[in-house]
C-alpha cells in the first residue's frame, strides 16, 4: 500500500509542479535496512501559502486532512492525513529554506510502480536524522552512514555545522559520534 500511495502522491505533485522529496523512514528504507514505518513524510519545497494548491490534491490521492489545514499549516508548517482506504498517515511538511531547497535539488529519483518519486538524497537523510537527534533518528543515521562509507561527509558536515550555530548545539559532534570505527 505504502508504493501505491507514494506513486498517486509524486504523480500529483509533478503535475502540480509542487517540489518535494520524501524523507523519513521511507528514505530510510532506501538507504539503509528495512525496518518498520507506519507513515509516509513528505518535504515540499513550498511556502504554507502554497496550502491552496496541496489541498485539491488530496483527494486525489485518496487522503483527507487530519486537521483543520490553515490554521495547522499557518502554526506548524505541517499538514498531516491519513490514506483513507489504508489509514496510513501521510505528512507533507512545507519549507522553503535555502537548505530544503537545496537538498530537494539533489533528491534521488526512484521508479515506484511506473511512476518517479525523489527521495532524500543518503546525506540529506543523514543531515535531517541527526538534526531530529531523537535515539531511532541517530540509528537510522548510523545505518545510513555504515551502509554508504561513500557519503559526501563535507557536505554533511558544512549543514550541519550551519544548523549547529544557528540553534547553539554541536551536530558536528552527533555526526563524529555515529560514524563507524574507520573514520576518514
Amino acid at each position: 500500500m505504502f508504493q501505491s500511495i507514494l506513486s498517486a502522491v509524486a504523480s500529483l505533485l509533478d503535475e502540480a509542479e509542487i517540489p518535494y522529496m520524501v524523507i523519513g523512514g521511507q528514505a530510510v528504507l532506501l538507504h539503509g535496512e528495512p525496518r518498520l514505518t507506519r507513515d509516509i513524510d513528505i518535504t515540499l519545497g513550498v511556502p504554507p501559502d502554497a496550502l491552496s494548491r496541496l489541498l485539491p490534491l488530496l483527494p486525489k490521492a485518496g487522503l483527507a486532512p487530519l486537521v483543520e489545514p490553515d490554521t495547522f499549516v499557518r502554526e506548524t508548517m505541517v499538514l498531516p492525513c491519513r490514506h483513507g482506504a489504508s489509514g496510513i498517515r501521510v505528512d507533507f511538511i512545507f519549507s522553503c529554506t535555502p537548505y530544503e531547497a537545496q537538498a530537494i535539488e539533489r533528491a534521488v529519483t526512484v521508479d515506484i510502480m511506473a511512476q518517479a518519486v525523489r527521495f532524500a538524497s543518503a546525506e540529506d537523510l543523514v543531515i535531517h536524522k541527526i538534526f531530529a537527534g531523537r535515539p531511532r533518528d541517530l540509528e537510522d543515521a548510523r545505518v545510513v552512514l555504515l551502509k554508504h562509507p561513500d557519503l559526501d561527509l563535507d557536505y554533511i558536515r558544512r549543514w550541519l555545522q550551519a544548523f549547529g550555530e544557528a540553534l547553539g548545539e554541536d551536530f558536528t559532534a552527533r555526526l563524529e559520534e555515529l560514524r563507524p570505527a574507520h573514520r576518514g
